[in-house]
């Protein structure tokens, strides 16, 4: 299937665990709006529980999903100013109302009827996405394109590390070795913590240990007896919970340190057990960190142009867009870090 010029090709969830190729009529950008030519787009575990229907509630049907993109600007709509056709450029794909309690509070990237695009409106599936030009993020041009589709999942690490207030010289568990987990140990190591990874994969496991960090097998070694040695039986300053295991969250509270921090990251889809005794015990601290701001966003660029994320090392796989199907399953089987879709193939020129 090949797009013309005034159609664009769209990848959708269509519900019952299917991705479906579309096409669209083109459509301009709307007072206020870039029209973004995107390049890349990347999936991730997110977009996986869209796909197993645990989002069905909040996604309508059919969905064009994708939130971690890069392109081009191609057209720009009335009134807007600051960008040129041509630009690099990727998207913070936060809407928020502005009026809420949250927001007026200055926490509007947690607003209380946020807009997550790629969720909850039309994302990045899609050759030409039009988006509100203050949701539009600069990406340098040296950046390459492919690249600076990991963005967003860096933007998501620096807030989690941001908000653990990590500190040099800290002692950090990661407990989870996907994507996520991969860069919260990259920039917690970059900002001087020392980083031990945790997990059960032994395909992830060994791309972990890949990217120089320490890993524990949670199947066969003693986690809490292994960090309790590794800090001089102190325990962990921060311990980031990425994995979405009920097992995780509830044995985390015994590796962090008196005082110590846990960083939930995961989405759990139900309620999970915590030891309370624990936390009242050594007076732990439980934060959650959901998505990101703006700061985390340009730190993230930073962090890419600089050569901080190994890029090629965590992209392991790209499709082109008439196979995001395929892109799905290998993400799901778990042999996979980053997958990305090329939005530009399988289109006409």
């Amino acid at each position: 299937m090949a797009a013309t010029e005034n159609t664009i090709l769209t990848a959708t969830y269509l519900g019952n665990r299917e991705i479906g190729i579309s096409e669209a009529d083109a459509q301009p950008p709307a007072p206020g709006q870039v029209r973004i030519e995107v390049a890349y787009t990347g999936i991730c575990g997110t977009d996986l529980h869209i796909l197993h229907g645990s989002m069905d509630s909040r996604v309508s049907v059919p969905a064009i999903l994708g939130h971690e993109m890069s392109g081009i600007i191609a057209g720009l709509g009335e009134g807007v100013e600051g960008w040129q056709v041509g630009d690099h450029v990727t998207v913070m794909p936060l809407d928020w109302d502005g009026t809420c309690p949250a927001c007026q509070a200055g926490h509007h990237h947690i607003c209380h009827n946020l807009n997550f695009i790629g969720i909850d409106s039309p994302g990045a599936l899609q050759r030409l996405w039009n988006v509100a030009a203050d949701q539009v993020v600069p990406l340098p041009e040296d950046l390459r394109l492919d690249h600076a589709a990991l963005v967003e999942p860096v933007a998501v690490a620096v807030h989690d590390v941001r908000r653990a207030e990590l500190a040099r010289g800290d002692h950090a568990v990661v407990i989870g070795g996907g994507p996520i987990g991969a860069l919260i140990a990259i920039v917690a190591r970059h900002e001087g913590a020392r980083v031990v990874v945790a997990e059960i994969d032994p395909g992830r496991r060994q791309a972990i240990a890949d990217l120089g960090f320490e890993v524990l097998d949670p199947g066969t070694q003693d986690q809490a007896a292994w960090v309790n040695e590794w800090t001089g039986s102190a325990g962990a300053d921060i311990v980031f919970e990425v994995s979405g295991a009920a097992a995780a969250i509830a044995g985390a509270t015994g590796l962090a340190k008196v005082r110590g921090t846990i960083v939930v990251v995961a989405i759990h889809p139900q309620p999970r057990p915590v030891n309370l005794q624990q936390v009242f015990w050594r007076e732990l601290r439980i934060l959650g960190a959901r998505v990101y701001q703006r700061t985390d966003f340009e730190r993230a660029v930073e962090l890419l142009s600089t050569g901080v994320i190994p890029a090629d090392q965590l992209i392991t796989g790209v499709e082109p867009i008439t196979e995001t199907a395929q892109a799905f399953a290998t993400l799901e089987s778990g042999q996979a870090m980053k997958v990305l879709i090329n939005v530009g193939s399988g289109t006409a020129s």
